[in-house]
């Protein structure tokens, strides 16, 4: 047995467990910045949404992504459920076993469908949100991976994006944001004035919980991404760049925060490490330590200013995954073209701007996000808007209104909240329990 070929494939395998366990994660701080109400919903979609998104790469999308060195598109071993698996025509080359390397990239794609769960929460329809999730992870989400990842044009031209903040990040922003714009904003955010109206989250208990899941699966997402364990040294680069840029968001989300909204916010902390995180995935192998640093601190300031942004455009995005996903993730892409140091670790080669590369990789770096830019918007939009005319995309306002647990699925995650508060109104008020009014099985919109 090839030693080598055994350590790299239980160190893909391994990071693939932990970007897989993400998962739990972004199920965790969507449901917890989501209203109970809605907590079944967010719990299931975050389950169905991986189970799609697996499906869609498994039929189609690897080949799309990674089957031949076509400039725009893979053309080969488009149906590996078939049986047709050819290693040689792929791309991506490591020195692991074919299907180590698909479920790698696997949870990659489930990653970038996961992030349009949390935007386009408490008022989509269950089968909407699963025919885009769909969509996204078949067609594409594997065009641009093939573009940067897979051996196409922006590769290269010469496009560097290590882990994906362009790729997974952008991609699930871009879809996310046209999910935002064509379903409108929920029931009650926004009066006929303009005037916002806060719509907190039922528990920032789980949401934290969630935050640290995403944090610790990010160290199988940044380091995980050599795909091999022949160079420790870049293993362990990796592993601090990202979290030092993860702890550095984190000190000034909440410093702008408590500065320009008055108090040191939870969300906007938990916000700003995943920001952290986001921005620092393009160029978590390229840049050192002390470029982290700067990144992951603009990034922790970038955050917060951008949920104000969209609120204030009534783009409503309930756990802020426009703000973290789409705009750190072109911060971050363009971070590559100001921070790369040529040698910091044996995948850098390049310098950036303000490591006296010039502008040249800068250039690419810009022209990589119009593209995607330009693909991934008007492609998703044009999906939303088809998912619209034919099977509708929001559900009622009555079932918005009650609850999407109770209309989109029939049950909820803390049953108790109804069945016990009608005997406490009823010992308050001192009148009998079946006096006390229950309009379609909720007591408090809240719930």
């Amino acid at each position: 047995m090839n030693i080598e070929m055994a350590i790299d494939t239980l160190w893909v395998l391994l990071a693939a467990m932990l970007v897989f366990f993400m998962n739990l994660g972004f199920a965790a701080v969507e449901a917890g910045f989501a209203r109970t109400k809605n907590c079944v919903n967010i719990l299931s979609k975050n389950f169905i949404v991986f189970a799609v998104s697996s499906l869609g790469f498994l039929f189609l999308g690897w080949g799309i992504m990674f089957g031949g060195d076509n400039p725009f598109i893979g053309t080969k071993g488009l149906f590996i459920l078939t049986g047709n698996i050819d290693d040689s025509v792929y791309t991506l080359s490591a020195n692991v076993p074919f299907w180590a390397k698909f479920i790698f990239q696997l949870v990659f794609c489930g990653t970038a469908a996961t992030i349009v769960s949390g935007a386009v929460a408490e008022r989509i329809k269950y089968i909407s949100f699963i025919v885009f999730s769909f969509i996204l992870t078949l067609l594409i989400y594997p065009v641009v991976g093939h573009w940067i990842w897979g051996g196409g044009f922006l590769s290269q031209l010469g496009f560097m994006d290590f882990a994906g903040s362009t790729v997974v990040h952008s991609v699930g922003g871009w879809a996310a944001l046209a999910g935002v714009i064509v379903l409108g904003p929920r029931f009650g955010k926004y009066d006929k004035s303009g005037k916002i109206h806060p719509i907190p989250g039922h528990n920032m208990s789980l949401a934290t919980i969630g935050l640290f899941v995403l944090w610790l699966g990010w160290f199988g997402f940044n380091p995980g991404s050599t795909m091999s364990m022949a160079n420790p040294g870049d293993v362990a680069h990796i592993f601090m760049t990202t979290n030092t840029s993860a702890i550095a968001a984190i000190i000034t989300s909440t410093i702008v925060s408590w500065i320009f909204l008055g108090k040191p916010d939870l969300g906007m902390t938990i916000n700003g490490c995943l920001a952290g995180l986001v921005a620092i995935t393009a160029g978590c192998a390229f840049v050192d330590v002390l470029g982290s640093l700067i990144i992951g601190a603009i990034a922790g300031v970038i955050v917060v200013f951008s949920v104000v942004m969209f609120d204030s455009l009534k783009l409503d995005d309930p756990v802020g995954a426009t703000s973290v996903h789409l705009a750190n993730g072109v911060f971050g892409t363009i971070c590559v073209g100001l921070f790369a140091k040529e040698g910091v670790t044996t995948l850098s080669t390049t310098n950036g701007l303000f490591m006296g590369g010039g502008a040249s990789l800068l250039g690419v770096q810009l022209i990589g996000i119009l593209v995607v830019a330009a693909f991934v918007l008007p492609a998703s939009l044009l999906v939303w808007v088809l998912i619209k005319k034919t099977i509708g995309i929001r559900v009622s306002l009555e079932e918005e209104i009650t609850g999407l647990d109770i209309g989109e699925h029939g049950n909820l995650a803390y049953p108790e909240f109804i069945s016990r508060k009608p005997g406490y109104s009823a010992m308050i008020n001192d009148e009998p329990e079946s006096k006390v009014a229950v309009k379609g099985g909720i007591v408090n919109e809240a719930y």
